[in-house]
């Protein structure tokens, strides 16, 4: 113990006796250990640590699937969650849960309020604890059962300042009272990763019963219900899913007249945290790789650096040597200094890391799961500190070994020029390294903004400049009839209409990118022969008013708009109609004139007639090809929660007082919500994958100026060393440019060599990105050469600096100091 305090204290003497090494030495460890605990801190609270549920690591989330529909992900009926809660051997609890949305009133001003109708088997299931009052009970999921309502602790907190005397209250939602039982714990949130619900709720602020009966297990339609499930103690997800496969079989030889001939119903087991880290797995894979290659390159500076002050520090271990010093101590002493200055370094890291958890929480996309659990727990702390001493071990061994090698009658002579021979080639391959690991980064990012700059290119079938859109939603107590929401809606249109600016305004049940647009069903159409028997078309739904598509600026191609004809029969409407796109026009009628042809919703209900063709629009993902895409008159439904729309020839913001106050003109008592222009829903649709090429951006910036530092070291070092020999070009009449040719080329034997290896390196590892680039390959020459050579002309102008100063030499100068 008294050695190493020894060691410790020689250690801190050097550093502190170079300021100017141990500065630049931390600043590249800061950066580089800072960077990796950053992202493992959004990796921890991603990936490992576990959601805030009792037995997370058993819970479950159940998707109805057909993979050879493209279907990735469909609810479920009730009819299938009994099958599910009745038949099934591996789960000790199954609960099922519909988002709904409410309008609080009663209280102040009117309020929207997202919720959840929830069976009471949930709470246990996810070991759910009341701060206040009670949970829901099983006989509340009973029909006939009182009307009662759990508050979440936010809302809570938020709505009555976590008043305890909430117990017993009444809420009023969507005009009718219930009775406030309880407040569940911070912990307990259904958020939209937990819960990824229907109409894409962010969090349920409150939580009633959903009432069933025996009956419903009959009840095959209206797939608007997520399950989540638990495992039995040593029961695993394979042997789950096993089990769900057979019981899908066993329901569609059950129910065949619910599951045609197609057959393509899946139970699919998913666990929880899975579906809440979704697709930023692969994503943050790719950046966890990025932010390891910016701290081996900076492990490369701080041993370039190292190796430089070896030479200086040669007759210092010859005579420790010489007093009886082994290979060994001397090593040790070494390695004490290196990683020293890794633990320095990986504590201004950490304090960097804390910086950019803030940062992440604060400016990070809303979109981004978990952001509010980043920061720097006792996991962070560990692989910080890990980290720093293993990255002290590795920049410093190499430098430690040869450090340690010496021969004293070669030191001790004067020149002593041969001892650093072997120093300058390692130096030299360390920043042949460090050029290679950037320009991999640097590719990696710039494959990622041509993808991102293809997508902001791509043409969505829509106008989003100059347009906002509101959501409301309205009470069916007091809007029970279809009659009641059309004349609400139209009357409302009539009133927007008038609003300075408002060129088109309409009414839809979703909006191009948000998450309730995802609308889709099977359809029929008259005279198509399927190529199989099986095969079963899906296509998306989108329910619109007259001048909706207008107001999006969305062109028609063909036909007409809907008008004022196409409502329901009781309203005086005539005709079923629909409006078909491009691409499923294309399909079914290629070189056919589509007006006139006939199609049928779900193989059910009325034949609809095509009025129109529509432009094709990307209304799910900018990235995703045209689906497949319907639109029914919305006034042909009785659809009481919609999106209005509204197209402005002045600055869309400026519309939300005067539509608000429209809207309170006809019903004092609805909310309005989810205000906000296209622009900024278009933006928000792109904020991960901006957040995670902003992110390898920062990581490439960082490896390339790292880089170029190496080189500027190590040219600056081969400059001072070669200071006689330069001399006596001069004096033997060498011009300042052939000095400045020679160092030159020094530098570019080392550049070419990095960006050659650097090349081969991206054309293997930049494989990976595929899934996450639009309109661009892994292998796009464009960005592979422009890189390349821009990471070459930088590193050639970093290196003017030491050739000029090599320009510069005083031969007598030079040979005096010789």
């Amino acid at each position: 113990m008294e050695t190493l305090f020894h060691d410790l204290s020689h250690a801190l003497r050097r550093l502190t006796q170079n300021p100017g090494f141990t500065a630049v030495a931390l600043l590249s460890l800061a950066l580089g250990i800072g960077a990796n605990s950053a992202l493992f801190s959004v990796a921890n609270a991603l990936l490992l640590r576990p959601l805030p549920f009792k037995d997370a690591d058993r819970v479950a989330i159940l998707w109805n699937r057909s993979p050879g529909l493209n279907v990735e992900q469909d609810w479920f009926s009730l009819g299938q969650y009994l099958d599910i809660k009745l038949e099934n051997r591996s789960f000790e609890a199954v609960a099922v849960a519909r988002d709904s949305s409410f309008n609080l009133t009663g209280q102040g001003q009117p309020e929207y309020v997202e919720g959840a109708r929830v069976s009471s088997s949930l709470f246990p299931l996810l070991g759910a604890q009341p701060v206040l009052g009670r949970v829901l009970t099983p006989s509340e999921d009973e029909k006939g059962a009182a009307p009662v309502v759990l508050l979440s602790y936010g809302f809570w907190q938020r709505r009555f300042g976590g008043a305890r005397a909430v117990l017993g209250r009444t809420l009023t939602l969507n005009d009718n009272n219930f009775t406030i039982v309880g407040v569940v714990g911070p912990e307990f949130t259904l958020s939209k990763e937990v819960l990824p619900t229907v109409n894409g709720i962010r969090r349920a602020d409150v939580l009633l019963p959903l009432p069933m009966s025996a009956a419903d297990r009959s009840n095959r339609g209206g797939e608007d219900f997520n399950i989540l499930a638990k495992l039995k103690p040593g029961v695993s997800f394979k042997q789950a899913q096993a089990e769900m496969d057979a019981l899908a079989e066993q329901m569609k030889r059950q129910y065949p007249e619910s599951y045609p001939a197609n057959g393509r119903l899946t139970l699919s087991v998913v666990p929880l945290l899975e579906q809440v880290v979704g697709n930023l797995r692969l994503a943050l894979y790719v950046l966890l790789g990025a932010v390891g290659f910016v701290l081996l390159i900076a492990c490369a500076n701080v041993a370039n650096l190292l190796l430089a002050r070896a030479s200086v520090r040669q007759k210092e271990m010859v005579i420790r040597a010489a007093v009886g010093a082994s290979r060994a101590r001397i090593v040790r002493q070494l390695l004490t200094e290196s990683v020293l200055l890794g633990v320095l370094g990986g504590l201004l890291g950490l304090g960097l890391a804390l910086v950019a958890g803030r940062a992440l929480r604060a400016f990070g996309p809303e979109n981004l799961p978990r952001s509010g659990e980043i920061g720097v727990d006792g996991r962070v702390l560990a692989f910080t500190i890990a980290v720093s001493v293993l990255t002290g071990v590795i920049f410093g061994l190499l430098p430690a070994l040869r450090e340690s090698r010496v021969d004293l009658n070669e030191v001790l002579k004067d020149g002593g020029r041969s001892a650093t021979g072997g120093h300058q080639r390692t130096r030299k391959l360390l920043v042949v390294v460090e050029v290679a690991l950037a320009l991999v980064l640097l590719i990696g990012a710039g494959l990622l903004l041509r993808s991102y700059a293809h997508i902001l290119r791509a043409n969505p079938g829509f106008n989003p400049n100059n347009v906002l859109a509101l959501r409301l939603t309205l009470p069916a107590t007091r809007y029970a009839t279809p009659e009641a929401v059309y004349n609400f809606y139209k009357q409302l249109g009539e009133r927007v209409r008038q609003v300075p600016g408002v060129e088109f305004t309409g009414t839809s049940y979703g909006l191009p990118l948000s998450a309730t647009s995802a609308a889709w069903g099977p359809v029929t159409v008259e005279g198509y022969v399927p190529r199989a028997a099986s095969e079963l078309i899906i296509s998306n739904e989108r329910f619109v008013s007259p001048d909706q598509l207008r107001a999006l600026g969305m062109p028609l191609v063909k036909g007409r708009h809907f008008d004022e004809r196409d409502v329901r029969k009781e309203l005086g409407g005539t005709l079923d109609v629909t409006l078909v796109n491009e691409a499923f026009a294309q399909r079914f009628w290629p070189g056919e004139d589509p007006l006139g042809k006939h199609i049928q919703r779900s193989g059910k209900g009325p034949w609809r007639t095509v009025v129109g063709v529509v432009r094709d629009a990307k209304e799910v993902a900018l990235e995703n090809e045209p689906a497949l895409t319907l639109y029914h008159p919305i006034d042909q439904f009785n659809i009481r929660t919609r999106y209005l729309v509204a197209r402005s020839s002045n600055k869309p913001e400026a519309l939300t007082a005067a539509i608000t106050s429209a809207v309170h003109a006809l019903d004092a008592q609805l909310p309005v919500y989810e205000a906000a222009t296209l622009q900024r829903r278009l933006h928000n649709a792109l904020a991960q994958r901006r957040f995670a090429l902003v992110l390898l951006g920062v990581f490439a910036a960082v490896a390339l100026t790292l880089a170029v530092l190496g080189i500027y070291g190590v040219l600056t070092y081969w400059v001072t060393q070669r200071t006689h020999e330069l001399g006596i070009r001069v004096a033997l009449g060498a011009a300042q440019r052939d000095i400045v040719r020679l160092v030159i080329r020094q530098a570019l034997a080392l550049v070419l060599l990095g960006v050659g290896l650097g090349l081969a390196g991206a054309l293997a590892l930049t494989r990976v990105l595929a899934s996450l680039l639009f309109g661009v390959s892994t292998t796009d020459g464009l960005t592979f050469a422009g890189l390349a050579l821009l990471l070459a002309a930088i590193a050639l102008l970093t290196s003017y600096l030491p050739a000029r100063r090599a320009a510069r030499v005083n031969p007598l100068v030079a040979l005096r100091c010789e």
